[in-house]
């Protein structure tokens, strides 16, 4: 059963990361809703990959894209644990 707990702080911070990656996904034609990607970063920083979310919400847009749109293909849905040996640039 995936975690979901994250404080408040957390949330705050997951939530501007959504929505500046929801704006990258519909700039280049990508449907990637706010609350897909606040489940895909929560899940994934709350299960077993702790992630660096103030310097994440900051991050240059290379590392940005490449640690959002990362988890988003490598994420398993049932775990929130990330596959594949992919390990983002911004993790703990």
């Amino acid at each position: 059963m995936i975690n979901w707990n994250i404080s408040k702080k957390e949330h705050d911070l997951v939530m501007e990361i959504a929505n500046r990656a929801a704006g990258i996904a519909m700039d280049v034609g990508l449907e990637y809703r706010p609350h897909e990607i606040m489940m895909d970063i929560t899940a994934t920083h709350a299960n077993g990959c702790p992630l660096r979310l103030g310097e994440l919400a900051g991050a240059e847009k290379f590392d940005f894209v490449h640690d959002v749109f990362g988890i988003h293909t490598h994420i398993n849905r049932k775990t929130g644990e990330l596959q594949n040996c992919f390990l983002p640039r911004y993790a703990q």
